[in-house]
């Protein structure tokens, strides 16, 4: 069912994109349209992991910078039937974590340091095997088709604000193309949440099974949420159209940025992995509130024993 949404709410924002296309410049524009989002598409298919990776300062690690995240990840890959991804350290504060990559091939898994300093060694798992459901789901491409398409529809917007009211070609008019410059790249931004929202539902569902600990996860998202509004996430400020590859809103809700959400209410995710925990014949009580990570030190720096 999933699956299907998802497909439904893709086949929606691209038919979106084509209809902005079309009230700029009718037959045409929608030409224009298709390719501009197929050149863009191709892109971001091969670009858009190191793009976001370097974006975000993140740095890779290899075992024997980190022996037992590394290790970690390994194990969690097996369990998930995954070849091993990439595995990056971001130096942040904010306790996070995000997966990119077009393929389970050619996939990355970056945690901060934060999350590695803050959180039990049971809470990082969970975490990390959300990561990797997302991977195995190839969540990674399709939030980045739909960040990719949602961007170019504001792009036309823009470019129809400028020349479409000007354009005898314009299908709809000064007023409907005003109009079409108004709703379309609102009407995107909620496709997108929806997609982003239903695949993080299924990537905790994942990431309970790869891991077993559906109670760890549950309680690290509970941890890494109060957290996203103590702790800003400056590099996530300065770019909030990748706010919804994170397992939690990296955003602070400080700014207009964070108006409309990209995640699912943490209250509701919690209780669906209550359910989950509850079919896996795992006891859905609370994790013991640890003040600190397993291998957490006072120099969180990339020095620390995480890599």
């Amino acid at each position: 069912m999933n699956v299907m949404r998802t497909g439904i709410l893709l086949a929606g924002l691209m038919a979106l994109f084509l209809a902005v296309g079309y009230a700029i410049g009718g037959q045409t524009g929608m030409l224009v349209a298709l390719v501009i989002s197929v050149g863009m598409n191709i892109f971001a298919y091969w670009n858009s992991d190191k793009m976001v990776l370097s974006m975000h300062g993140a740095r890779q690690i290899d075992r024997a910078a980190s022996p037992e995240f590394y290790d970690m990840i390994a194990k969690l890959s097996r369990n998930a039937g995954l070849p091993m991804p990439k595995v990056f350290i971001m130096d942040n504060p904010q306790p996070n974590a995000f997966a990119t990559g077009r393929n389970p091939e050619n996939a990355a898994v970056a945690a901060t340091n934060g999350l590695l300093s803050s959180l039990s060694y049971d809470e990082i798992e969970g975490v990390m095997a959300h990561e990797l459901a997302h991977v195995k789901n190839r969540d990674t491409l399709i939030m980045t088709v739909t960040a990719t398409i949602a961007g170019a529809i504001s792009m036309l917007g823009n470019f129809a604000f400028f020349f479409g009211g000007r354009d005898r070609n314009s299908a709809l008019g000064p007023f409907g193309t005003l109009l079409m410059i108004i709703v379309a790249p609102l009407a995107a931004m909620l496709v997108q949440m929806a997609i982003s929202r239903t695949r993080e539902y299924s990537a905790d569902r994942g990431g309970a099974e790869i891991s077993g600990k559906p109670m760890a996860l549950a309680s690290a998202l509970n941890r890494i949420a109060g957290a996203a509004h103590r702790i800003e996430n400056d590099t996530a400020e300065a770019n909030p159209a990748t706010a919804h590859m994170f397992i939690i809103n990296p955003l602070s809700g400080h700014r207009m940025d964070n108006l409309f959400s990209t995640h699912p209410a943490t209250e509701n995710r919690i209780a669906a992995l209550q359910r989950i925990a509850t079919e896996m014949g795992t006891a859905p009580q609370a994790a013991p509130d640890h003040p600190s990570g397993p291998w957490s030190t006072s120099d969180t720096s990339p020095k620390g024993p995480w890599g």
